[in-house]
């Protein structure tokens, strides 16, 4: 005895409503990884390898990459707001110098340790250390000058443990003086290096 085509019609469009309903939804590319906090470690594409999000998935790159050029913590963008917060010890760049002596004084190592701390949570930060005299002596001689002191910063950041990749040093000699006076107070303004981050 032959079934009428209707019900068994009606049959299979029921059973193929019933799969539709119960398909798993295709989930969309995850892009709130980019919401980390804007003092993550190392942030960018670093720190996502570091916590082993995004190891072989080539859509977190771009996110995590755009969330870094709007400020997620890396200093190339020049957006890091622990750079520039008066109360953070990082918006301080100024190392003084005795005269004509180019080591370090032990009352600018904490200030040191505590860039050498942030270079090395932000493996892509690059500095540039610009070593500065006072006018007195020859231009050659102030040059020599700022690139001692330049290198010795250098030194004790690198002894801190930062990598030299991220070290650049140059000197300006007395190119760049900050104060055009003659008394004590303007030479001790004008000897120094000063740590400018890349991309400020």
């Amino acid at each position: 005895m032959r079934r009428p085509v209707p019900l068994l019609t009606a049959l299979l469009a029921a059973a193929l409503l019933a799969a539709c309903a119960t398909a798993p939804e295709q989930t969309a590319p995850v892009d709130n990884l980019t919401a980390a906090p804007a003092g993550t470690a190392s942030g960018g594409a670093a720190g996502a390898s570091a916590s082993g999000l995004g190891t072989g998935s080539a859509p977190l790159a771009q996110p995590i990459a755009s969330a870094g050029a709007a400020g997620s913590g890396t200093a190339a963008s020049g957006m890091d707001p622990a750079l520039t917060d008066p109360r953070s010890p990082l918006s301080k760049r100024s190392i003084y110098f005795d005269y004509d002596v180019f080591s370090v004084r032990d009352e600018f190592k904490p200030l040191l340790e505590a860039h050498a701390a942030y270079l090395k949570r932000n493996p892509r930060a690059r500095i540039v250390i610009e070593g500065n005299t006072d006018e007195r002596g020859s231009r050659e001689y102030n040059l020599a000058l700022g690139q001692k002191r330049s290198e010795s910063v250098k030194r004790v950041l690198m002894l801190l443990g930062v990598p030299e990749a991220q070290i650049e040093t140059v000197s300006f000699g007395e190119e760049k003086l900050r104060r055009t006076g003659t008394t004590e107070e303007d030479h001790a303004e004008n000897r120094r290096a000063d740590i400018r981050y890349v991309g400020e």
